[in-house]
């Protein structure tokens, strides 16, 4: 581990003067980016951060003060393991590949692309958000997921340019230009270009659609439904609107909202791509070692619920053209349990009511029910029904208008937004009164 390099890293960057060259010219040009679409006004404060000292636990806990420009930006990969074999696929316990092979370039570039502009993309969205911070604590949390999202983007760009040469300097650069939310250069994924503009957005978008640490980021959801049904208990016959909280049905609309946005980064649920990728042992179920016995899956099938002459119908396809649709289940059952985790804090201040999630046909834009129209139930419905009750799924420019409402900043240490529960414990033992930004 070389902390200490223009460019710290693990992965032995002096050996290789052509990509260390390679790497040392992107990095002005990524400050560059980061000074302009990072944390707006809180580039020159010093945060309570977590910095890499080095790839084991202990290397992940060290925390202290840094100023976010001079964050310890790096590559720090997983050391390979020994003896590592391709996992699943047609290539299935073969030495894993050192370098790509030439008939899998193309698809493994475009991953690594789409994964790699998530990450900058993510950071643009939540760029304003630290003006209107509901508390230092949550200030702080803000930052360390934005540089988390600069040190992956790191990672990928290493690759990038490490196993693709000019090819992989180029996109490297383009991750840079594209920009969340430019209609004439945006981001490759559509979740990525709405808006965050709000805490509720912000607190939705980690855990629906970044994932970043997705137990963590469930909880923050959960502090605004808390926060909601205390209000709720406290003035029953009140609206929470007029005690500075926000109501169970615009929180469920955001849901409906973000939900079905990260459902289509899944990709079609029916995809030739998905099977070639497996096939090519480059992408497989999650945690497919742990969970899956069989690693072939070259005889088995899948059935799906499809729209054919204006009703769903069932339709069997080959496993592995479906195995976008089984990591969007696993994904799904994810979420259900961050859902029961939230209703437990309804159901603890004796409200009856509850959160859920839309099916899995609402309101999506990409795949077999895209350019259908389902209500939350799932069910089919003409698209003047959708239109009609559109208001009743989905955040209206009055429910966005109502929370960015309640965005006041709260900065002194020890405080917080009425419209948000504190947390449980701080940062790293630290109370939650501790001074995680110093403004």
């Amino acid at each position: 581990m070389d902390l200490y390099a223009r460019i710290p890293n693990n992965v032995n960057l002096g050996e290789d003067k052509q990509l260390q060259r390679a790497m040392e010219k992107w990095l002005p040009n990524f400050l560059d980016w980061w000074r302009e679409m990072g944390p707006e006004g809180f580039q020159n404060k010093e945060v309570y951060l977590r910095t890499a000292t080095s790839v084991d636990t202990e290397g992940w806990a060290n925390f202290d003060y840094v100023r976010m420009p001079d964050y310890r930006w790096g590559i720090f990969l997983k050391p390979a393991g020994q003896d590592a074999r391709v996992g699943f696929g047609d290539h299935a316990g073969a030495p894993a590949y050192q370098e790509v092979p030439g008939e899998f370039r193309n698809a493994l570039r475009r991953i690594i692309v789409t994964q790699g502009d998530t990450e900058p993309a993510s950071v643009e969205q939540q760029r304003l958000l630290g003006q209107t911070c509901p508390s230092l604590y949550d200030l702080r949390n803000l930052f360390q997921v934005n540089v988390e999202e600069g040190r992956h983007l790191w990672a990928m760009v290493y690759l990038l340019q490490r196993y693709f040469g000019r090819d992989g300097r180029d996109e490297a650069e383009g991750l840079l230009e594209r920009r969340s939310g430019n209609p004439d250069k945006p981001r490759i994924l559509e979740a990525f270009n709405q808006p965050c503009d709000d805490w509720l957005n912000f607190f939705c978008f980690t855990m629906f659609t970044d994932r970043d640490g997705k137990y963590q980021l469930s909880a923050l959801v959960g502090r605004v439904v808390k926060r909601t049904a205390q209000l709720m208990r406290e003035s029953p016959e009140e609206d929470v609107r007029t005690l500075g909280g926000i109501p169970l049905d615009i929180i469920q609309k955001h849901i409906n909202f973000w939900f079905s946005y990260s459902l289509d980064l899944f990709g079609g649920e029916i995809s030739s791509n998905a099977a070639d990728f497996f096939a090519a042992g480059l992408k497989g179920r999650y945690q497919e070692q742990k969970n899956y016995d069989e690693h072939v899956i070259a005889n088995e099938v899948f059935t799906l619920p499809v729209v054919e002459d204006g009703r769903l119908v069932e339709r069997e396809v080959p496993m592995r053209n479906a195995l976008n649709e089984v990591l969007r289940g696993e994904y799904v059952r994810d979420c259900e349990r961050a859902l029961a985790r939230w209703n437990k804090f309804i159901a603890a201040e004796g409200i009856d009511d509850a959160l859920a999630l839309p099916s899995t046909r609402f309101h999506r834009h990409v795949g077999e029910y895209a350019g259908h129209f389902f209500d939350t139930r799932g069910e089919l419905i003409p698209e003047e029904e959708f239109e009609r009750r559109r208001d009743e799924w989905l955040p209206t420019l009055e429910d966005r208008e109502y929370v960015r409402s309640l965005m006041h900043p709260v900065t002194e240490p020890g405080k917080i937004a009425n419209w948000i529960a504190p947390p449980a414990a701080g940062i790293k033992g630290k109370p939650f009164e501790f001074e995680y930004v110093r403004l």
